[in-house]
């Protein structure tokens, strides 16, 4: 299965052209459509996992790097600005939804050197290993994200997980075939996990929010949580009783404003809601 995915199918022009347009089509659906917010389905659409598939899925079944690159960079260059193009009629942001185009024209153009470096991956050596390694550590860690909050509120992004899980096996098996080189690949990506796992926080969640009931406060209150490895807070317009806050990890804290001899307590609550989506949740203290 490996040496047929990745080095025995048809890979000309128009193969490649219909390639970017069914995979626009079906990321814009999972875009569109409602059932899929918050899915792993609409991920397609946000990061890069699938993406790294389908380029390497080219790259591989290309015989030169500079065919590689060139079909790579054509497939992104016509497929990102399909997406948003198919999207327009159903946004309301209409043809400014294009504003968000440039962050992937940037990887777009970087495509073309990465899938002619990215090319040589085809040799099975230790190269090869090298090439991969980037890849399989940020598989590794995504799989080890979804994962995570998989078993907080499954089944969320379990399909996320199996995917990236799915895509180290394969690369490992079609492309490093010494068992030296196929523990290497495996462990880059437990370490990325591992990583992971010690240093990004459990949360990285920013919001600005109004306090419940609208409180009113002067320009010299005080505002801090007690707990600030949950969440660090700040005042973003006193008067109007709006508050930044910033949260690290899950958990509860207590939220204290402290203005001209008086004290208001609210309970800030770090969370994931029934959807798999981070909140934080204001209750005033009686």
């Amino acid at each position: 299965m490996t040496e047929r995915l990745f080095g025995a199918l048809p890979m000309g022009w128009p193969t490649v052209l219909a390639f970017a347009a069914a995979a626009a089509a079906l990321t814009a659906v999972f875009l569109i459509c409602p059932v899929f917010k918050g899915s792993s389905f609409e991920r397609m659409g946000v990061t890069f996992e699938a993406w790294i598939f389908f380029a390497v899925i080219i790259m591989a079944n290309c015989n030169k790097p500079l065919e590689a690159a060139c079909r790579t960079f054509v497939f992104f260059l016509v497929s990102q600005p399909l997406i948003y193009l198919l999207q327009v009629p159903f946004s309301a942001l209409g043809w400014q939804l294009f504003g968000y185009y440039r962050y992937w024209f940037l990887w777009t153009l970087l495509t073309f050197p990465m899938a002619y470096i990215g090319w040589y991956i085809k040799k099975k050596n230790w190269l090869s290993v090298l090439i991969l390694a980037p890849v399989l550590a940020f598989l590794g860690f995504t799989a080890f994200d979804s994962a995570r909050q998989c078993l907080r509120s499954f089944p969320h992004l379990l399909i996320t997980a199996l995917f990236c899980l799915l895509q180290i096996l394969l690369y490992v098996a079609a492309f490093f075939p010494d068992r030296r080189q196929k523990l290497v690949g495996l462990l880059v990506s437990a370490a990325a996990a591992a990583v992971f796992f010690f240093v990004t926080p459990q949360v990285d969640l920013t919001v600005i929010e109004p306090l419940p009931g609208e409180p009113v406060f002067s320009e010299t209150a005080s505002i801090a949580a007690e707990d600030s490895s949950i969440v660090n807070a700040q005042f973003h317009d006193p008067e109007a009783g709006v508050v930044y806050l910033h949260a690290q990890k899950y958990g509860s804290t207590t939220l204290v404003i402290r203005d001209e001899g008086t004290e208001s307590r609210y309970t800030l609550e770090v969370c994931r809601d029934e959807k798999g989506q981070d909140r934080i949740r204001i209750t005033p203290q009686e």
